[in-house]
């Protein structure tokens, strides 16, 4: 543990200055956004040892009254609502009343758009969350250091991006209240909770050196880093949402992260915001180490694994390829280096994809029947790209921290 210059508390993983964002930094400074102020760059540092307060007391205290009991009281609670559990606990209806008050700044028509543009975002949308935002996040090694924790490197990546995907399908499907969106992003913030309280308890987990477990830093970066990086990225591969676009995809992300148990000082305002504030933290969570290749190695080979209906030996391959030509286009030399890949592979999938992505763009700004049409081919490829990495196995959000959930 050490102190900033203003005396603050922060672990060490907390560099002394901003460190350089592979493939962000240039879209940063065109948006007329810098490096962070001393205030910012403090708070971020002691963002590493905060947790989600509300949550976290009301795990603990279903662990110690017994979740056996306590849990179907949260499953009915976020399923039905709090007034549906007769005679409710004060501390679960305590919880369930201030997330069922939407606040006052959520407009619902602005959250349904960003849903229906997530839903455009099809095979490309999640090529980018997965070969830039997910692979790239691994350059995160504090973010690593919980994941190996929980069994990443057991479950694999397909399993875990597939869990995550299925996340972002329900937030897509439904951010209202009791809807898909709305529960499963209850059900992964209660899960962040179990896992940080058993990752910080841990005999090896070094808190000085790491801060917290899923902390509010590292929640803010993947929150951004899921919803709004693809979008940063698509741009060079011809997708151009409008300015509404972008704008609704950010009040979306907004209100995603306020269920989620992210404080508001990293909640976006806009896309603009959006974009700093992902740039910003990754700036002071970029780390790399020996972790950042034990979980890029595995996610790099992983094509070659997936379930092909024909020619699976060809076809792993020729993603494989595809894979590393995305990550190695955002990512540059550089941190492919770090992450163990190979440091260059030509562009060649972005730039097939280019002009198919820019008369898309332009058929969805001018006709509500190509949206119309754009969203639901989103979906269509969403949901075969979930069968490809997990066949008919299921993609539960959460599955891969069963056994914590089990033995709480």
């Amino acid at each position: 543990m050490g102190f900033d210059d203003n005396g603050v508390a922060v672990p060490s993983r907390h560099p002394a200055a901003p460190v350089k964002v592979p493939g962000l930094r240039p879209f940063a400074m065109l948006m007329g956004i810098g490096a962070p102020d001393s205030a910012q760059w403090e708070a971020m540092g002691a963002s590493l040892l905060v947790g989600d307060e509300p949550m976290d007391s009301l795990v603990d205290w279903m662990i110690a009254t017994g979740m056996a009991a306590t849990r179907p009281l949260f499953e009915r609670a976020l399923h039905s609502g709090i007034d549906s559990v007769p005679d409710a606990p004060a501390p679960l209806r305590d919880f369930f009343t201030t997330v069922e008050a939407t606040p006052a700044w959520v407009d619902t028509e602005l959250v349904s758009h960003g849903e229906r543009v997530l839903r455009r975002g099809g095979y490309d949308g999640l090529y980018l969350a997965r070969d830039v935002s997910f692979l790239g996040g691994y350059l995160a090694s504090g973010f690593n250091k919980t994941l190996l924790r929980t069994g990443a490197l057991e479950k694999g990546p397909a399993q875990r991006f597939a869990e995550t995907m299925q996340w972002a399908l329900d937030v897509q499907n439904g951010m209202a209240k009791f809807g898909p969106g709305y529960r499963s992003t209850l059900h992964v913030r209660f899960v962040h909770s179990l896992v940080r309280r058993h990752v910080a308890a841990m005999p090896d987990w070094d808190g000085d050196a790491w801060g917290l477990p899923i902390n509010q830093t590292d929640m803010a970066a993947t929150l951004v880093g899921a919803l709004i990086a693809p979008f940063i990225g698509g741009m060079a591969m011809g997708i151009l949402p409008s300015h509404a676009d972008r704008e609704a995809a950010a009040h979306l992300a907004r209100y995603v992260g306020w269920l989620m148990g992210v404080t508001d000082e990293w909640l976006p305002t806009g896309f603009r915001d959006s974009v700093r504030i992902l740039y910003h933290c990754m700036s002071s969570i970029t780390n790399p180490d020996e972790t950042t290749r034990r979980l890029a190695l595995p996610m790099a080979d992983d094509p070659l694994t997936w379930n092909y209906p024909n020619l699976p030996w060809l076809r792993g391959r020729i993603a494989r390829a595809q894979h590393l030509s995305i990550a190695s286009m955002y990512l540059g030399p550089g941190a492919m280096r770090q992450l163990g890949l190979p440091p260059y592979m030509p562009p060649w999938y972005p730039l097939l994809r280019l002009p198919v992505n820019l008369a898309r763009s332009a058929a969805v700004r001018i006709s509500p029947t190509a949206r119309r049409l754009a969203e639901a081919r989103g979906i269509r490829e969403q949901e075969a790209f979930k069968r490809l990495l997990v066949g008919s196995g299921p993609a539960e959000v959460g599955r891969s921290a069963h056994h914590l959930q089990e033995t709480a």
